[in-house]
């Protein structure tokens, strides 16, 4: 891989021009299609396994058109205190927003709530339902204009009126300033890192190009695969936050081999096959892990992560490509000012225009040379080599004091994972939203006029097809149900044609997200026997409030086995690539560490509301139920990343000669500012999502922000050089049955010495006699 990555370097250096355009041309055609396709829906809720679904899928099948996806309007009338919407003054000022409500486009009909009966028993609150003919997607500004002019008249008439329901919901895209705050301080990170403007510039550019690509192609699938707009922001954060990562260990090595005094296309062949390789593995990872959410059985949650894989895709596609392609445009723009000079004067040598510094045949030197026949770019690259930085003190600091700094490291994750003991998973509503929005203050206006229940009424469906009477059995069912301990109220069942199917609605004492209403749907449904007992008909507990109950089950069982698929996968690759047994293992259970710490942390504060207000958490409730295992599949593939690009530098060192413990101070000397850097432009973007509407996104973005922080610094920075001096040589200790085993993954770019040394043909493929075999 590294040979045909070292190629494609080459290729997209020498070919800039065409690649340009072929990009462009792509880039063209997604916009294109994108701008005009209908962008993303409401997606699919379907749950295949679960009773809700079952139950759901039944009325869809005896109703025809009762389960129809038409958007709907809650809007909630309330009296002034004293007063109720029953007297003569205040019933006349809803009639007549009512009135003013069945006007509106694209309204089918509106239920007048005292036709309907929806009055509260106190009289000081009603509710009016307004049907819309499209699906919430569809919902027009128009729509929603009319809706809030008529909501305005009833409030002059001296009503509180507020409104709810999915026709409200402007919905929760991306609105732009979080991806402008994190590209703000990721391109101050890179300032500071690479002290170059244009090197800056570039992994911004490249991964806006990538994720403007990922971007535009979900608007384009966003309709006919049901993808929500969680998948476009979800995409746009990825896309953002890999692609600028990828970018930046490209250019990191195109300037290093530039200042070992490699003429700039052998630097950007060898930036790629390098690197490149080592973004090829970790984006696999990451591929890999979203792809593998489609075994949880959940189609939201597949279409999610393949989206998200996609994003991932396209950015490391880019890094290989768009990377080196500009790289040919300005080659030296990307390097230090002090290489940049020298590296000027050495291209108007002859020798340095087309090939590398280094002889035929001749091998390139561990260290470059510092004596007075080294070119510039060479004295650079040696003072920084022999010249301590903050990761080489980083480094030796841990290797003196590893128990000490491993002992702590573990039991500050394991704290901040207790948390996880208390997760409560489920999907907030519209209790979630701030106090400032109309659809929260028309929840609360509804659970204070109705009771908290009545926002997430159970939906009860009863088959009553073998029954010898099927009313006389319903009502037998329904009145069994109504005397459960917490439910308030039971409505009259509606039967379908052939009046053997029939549903009603069971309003629970307790909201929605409360842990007693979970309870009650269960005792509910484990009574089962006895409630249908003598009816020979059955029944199916469904409606939002239950789905959310089942969802949450189902995604809580497979927590656990796909987080033990992912470490396993973990292990077997690390396995493959580093040829060390104790390497994986310990990686893997870093990664189960920090991921269970950053778990505990989204708990600690979007569950139990420590420093809530400082993440503009509004109001605590259950973690979303996608939330925590979409997080570990992305957590895993960043995981790798880190683990990846700082330990292929210290297995490099180790087999140039270096003892264990030098190693490791090589690796970080070499790795440590880069990995800071992609770890703080990472927490940059994912933070910068933390201030998006949608709560999915709130919490991904916060928890992705905390996993990376912990697993950068405190696992990859911490944990694994003291664990890698207290193992010493075992570290990189491999059966030799299981070497001859295992197959041979080149990500370190062995195979590319031949390159290093200028054994190669005119075309700038390795020589017959040149390759070697992978290091053990």
């Amino acid at each position: 891989m590294a040979s045909f990555l070292y190629r494609l370097g080459r290729l997209a250096f020498r070919r800039r021009g065409w690649f340009a355009l072929i990009w462009v041309a792509v880039l063209a055609a997604v916009a294109i299609g994108g701008l005009n396709a209908q962008g993303t829906s409401d997606g699919d809720l379907s749950m295949p396994g679960i009773e809700s679904q079952k139950a759901y899928d039944l009325i869809q099948q005896r109703f025809p058109g009762a389960a129809a996806d038409g958007a709907s309007a809650q809007v909630v009338f309330v009296a002034p205190h004293g007063q109720k919407v029953t007297a003569a003054a205040n019933r006349a000022a809803v009639e007549d927003t009512v009135h003013a409500l069945a006007g509106g486009p694209q309204v089918v009909g509106v239920a007048d709530p005292f036709a309907s009966q929806a009055v509260s028993k106190d009289g000081s609150t009603a509710y009016a339902v307004v049907t819309y003919k499209v699906a919430d997607s569809d919902v027009t500004d128009a729509s929603r204009q009319a809706l809030d002019k008529a909501a305005d008249q009833g409030r002059h008439d001296g009503l509180t009126v507020e409104m709810g329901g999915s026709a409200t919901d402007g919905g929760d895209g991306p609105s732009g300033v979080s991806e402008v705050i994190g590209i703000a301080v990721a391109a101050v990170v890179l300032l500071v890192t690479f002290g170059s403007l244009t090197a800056a510039g570039m992994p911004l550019l490249t991964a806006i190009i990538g994720a403007a690509a990922s971007l535009f192609a979900i608007l384009l699938l966003g309709h006919p695969l049901g993808l929500t707009s969680d998948t476009l922001t979800l995409g746009m954060m990825l896309g953002l936050a890999v692609g600028i990562d990828y970018a930046l260990f490209v250019i990191s090595r195109y300037r290093e081999e530039r200042a070992r005094g490699r003429a700039p296309q052998e630097a950007a062949g060898m930036a790629v096959g390098t690197a490149g390789s080592a973004v090829v593995f970790a984006g696999l990872t990451v591929v890999i892990a979203l792809a593998g959410l489609s075994v949880v059985g959940i189609p939201t949650l597949t279409k999610m992560g393949l989206a998200a894989a996609g994003a991932v895709a396209v950015a490391v596609l880019v890094a290989l490509t768009v990377v080196p392609m500009l790289l040919g445009f300005w080659p030296n723009a990307v390097l230090a000012r002090k290489v940049r000079k020298a590296a000027k004067q050495q291209d108007h040598t002859p020798d340095n225009r087309r090939t590398s510094t280094l002889m035929p045949g001749r091998r390139p030197r561990s260290r470059p040379k510092a004596g007075p026949d080294a070119t510039g770019p060479q004295r650079e690259e040696a003072k920084a080599a022999g010249r301590d930085n903050l990761g080489t003190r980083w480094a030796r600091f841990v290797l003196r004091r590893p128990v000490t700094v491993l002992v702590a490291s573990v039991v500050g994750l394991g704290a901040l994972a207790l948390p996880v003991s208390s997760l409560h998973l489920g999907m907030p509503g519209d209790e979630a939203l701030s106090k400032s929005t109309t659809q929260r203050r028309a929840y609360d206006d509804l659970a204070q006029g109705f009771g908290p229940g009545f926002n997430g009424p159970l939906t009860i469906v009863v088959d009553a097809k073998k029954a010898p009477d099927a009313k006389t059995a319903v009502n037998q069912i329904s009145q069994r149900i109504g005397d459960s301990k917490g439910i308030v109220s039971v409505s009259p069942p509606s039967f379908d044609k052939t009046s053997d199917t029939a549903i009603f609605s069971a309003t629970p004492s307790t909201s929605p997200t409360d842990a007693k209403t979970k309870t009650l749907v269960k005792t509910i449904r484990d009574h089962r026997p006895a409630i249908e007992s003598g009816t020979s008909a059955a029944f199916y507990v469904t409606g939002t409030t239950a789905l959310n109950i089942d969802v949450a089950a189902k995604v809580q069982s497979a927590l656990v086995p796909y987080l033990a698929v992912v470490v396993g996968l973990a292990f077997v690759l690390l396995l493959v690539v580093f040829r060390s047994v104790l390497v994986p293992i310990k990686a893997a259970l870093g990664f189960v560490l920090s991921v269970l710490a950053a778990i505990g942390l989204v708990v600690l504060v979007f569950q139990q509301g420590h420093a809530a207000s400082l993440f503009g958490v509004q109001q605590t409730g259950p973690i979303m139920s996608l939330m925590p295992i979409f997080m570990v599949g992305i957590v895993f593939g960043l995981a790798m990343d880190y683990e990846v690009f700082l330990l292929s530098r210290m297995r490099e060192a180790y087999a140039h000669g270096e003892d264990a413990r030098h190693a490791v101070v090589s690796g970080f000397r070499h790795s440590a500012r880069v990995v800071v850097a992609a770890a703080l432009i990472m927490i940059a973007v994912f933070s910068g999502f933390i201030e998006e509407k949608g709560s999915m996104i709130k919490m991904i973005g916060f928890g992705l922000a905390a996993a990376v922080l912990l697993d950068a610094f405190v696992v990859r920075m911490a944990i694994v050089p003291a664990v890698l001096a207290l193992i010493g040589e075992k570290a990189w200790w491999l059966p030799k049955w299981l070497d001859r085993f295992l197959p041979h993954v080149d990500i370190e770019g062995e195979a590319l010495t031949p390159h290093a040394s200028g054994d190669q043909d005119h075309d700038g493929a390795p020589a017959p006699d040149g390759q070697v075999r992978a290091r053990v």
